[in-house]
């Protein structure tokens, strides 16, 4: 059985005014009352999937997470498959259990526990 994305994220450098952009244009609501500033997205959409937009100190990029049961085997298949690992299993309290690793092309992808 495939795995699902369950989560998407934009990275941005200034993620208050890329919250107001995004949600100005497609009617999101979004809440960054966390302390961490993480804008957690509701679309509102049918079908769709939510989302978050976040500061990050390096590059703007878009994200993609996909649920898996084990976190360090699907890293370990990633490296074996050509991938770099970015963050090893790691909990924020709280919030989730994740990973991320970096694809053939250097996009980052994320896993979260499932």
């Amino acid at each position: 059985m495939g795995r699902p994305v369950v989560h998407w994220q934009i990275d941005a450098k200034d993620p208050a005014k890329t919250q107001r952009f995004y949600g100005e244009l497609f009617d999101w609501q979004i809440d960054a009352n966390n302390p961490w500033n993480y804008g957690l997205v509701n679309t509102g959409g049918d079908g769709g999937i939510n989302g978050g937009i976040g500061p990050t100190q390096d590059a703007n990029r878009v994200v993609f997470f996909v649920q898996v049961d084990d976190l360090q085997g699907y890293l370990d298949k990633a490296e074996r498959l050509g991938a770099r690992t970015l963050m090893p299993p790691t909990e924020i309290p709280g919030a989730v259990t994740m990973a991320m690793f970096a694809d053939l092309e250097g996009n980052h992808v994320g896993l979260v526990k499932g």
